[in-house]
């Protein structure tokens, strides 16, 4: 059982992991990533292609080449957090989360007692449920090992955010900037100065509260930008 994550090392430290954004049901490209020194792959699940036997193998994958597999799910329902964890991922990204009913849900989901509810089951994420000793000291080593993000996409958030806030359990706050400038009334304007001024003045309230957002502890990269990154210099060189 793996209990490393290299995005709560880097929040511990002070420093940021950088990690790559996959919407490609792929455990091929973590691979073929392995020499890039890498901290960790982002499974977008809530928009890529994705099923449970192909996120399990790319958390495979990155457990064999030292990435830690963090994934945004498509929802926050007990089940479907329950599948992510129990197939190996460490970090649990909750998208639109807008009420303190909402982030209660995703913490209880992601944890287990006495912060949470997490169900305990057979899955790699819970070592086959084989060579456990000590149960109690188990999972909470696993609650230690996962990451917990809540994603904001509506000024419903924003109107929210001190209850939001209160919610023990959530380790860091990001946006999903086109569905929030939507709501906002600026679809497809994600940095117009209306949005930005809102976002500034929840991200100053985040920090004051002593709270992180992403981008204090991940940079990340779209695997796209990757491939067309080096599919462009590679054919650049027919005209040098």
């Amino acid at each position: 059982m793996i209990f490393k994550n290299a995005i709560k090392d880097a929040a511990r430290n002070g420093t940021k992991a950088y990690g790559v954004r996959l919407t490609i049901p792929s455990p091929e490209i973590v691979d073929i990533l392995q020499p890039a020194g890498l901290d960790f792959v982002f499974i977008d699940a809530e928009h890529g292609v994705f099923d449970m036997p192909s996120i399990e193998n790319i958390c495979r994958a990155a457990d064999l080449v030292g990435l830690t597999p963090i994934a945004r799910v498509p929802d926050i329902t007990d089940g479907t957090i329950t599948q992510f964890l129990d197939r190996g991922i460490r970090g649990i990204i909750g998208p639109h989360i807008a009420t303190k009913e909402d982030a209660l849900q995703l913490v209880s989901a992601t944890r287990f007692g006495p912060l949470g509810r997490r169900s305990f089951g057979g899955g790699r994420g819970a070592n086959y449920m084989s060579g456990i000793d000590d149960l109690p000291a188990f999972m909470k080593k696993c609650d230690e090992s996962v990451i917990v993000g809540a994603m904001m996409e509506s000024q419903s958030a924003i109107d929210n955010l001190d209850d939001i806030l209160s919610v023990e359990g959530i380790d860091y706050l990001m946006f999903g900037p086109a569905d929030f400038a939507q709501d906002l009334g600026y679809a497809g304007e994600n940095k117009h100065p209306n949005v930005m001024q809102v976002a500034e003045e929840a991200i100053a309230k985040i920090h004051a509260a002593g709270r992180l957002m992403r981008e204090d502890i991940m940079v990340v990269a779209n695997i796209k930008n990757f491939i067309l990154d080096g599919a462009t210099a590679f054919a650049a060189e027919r005209g040098a």
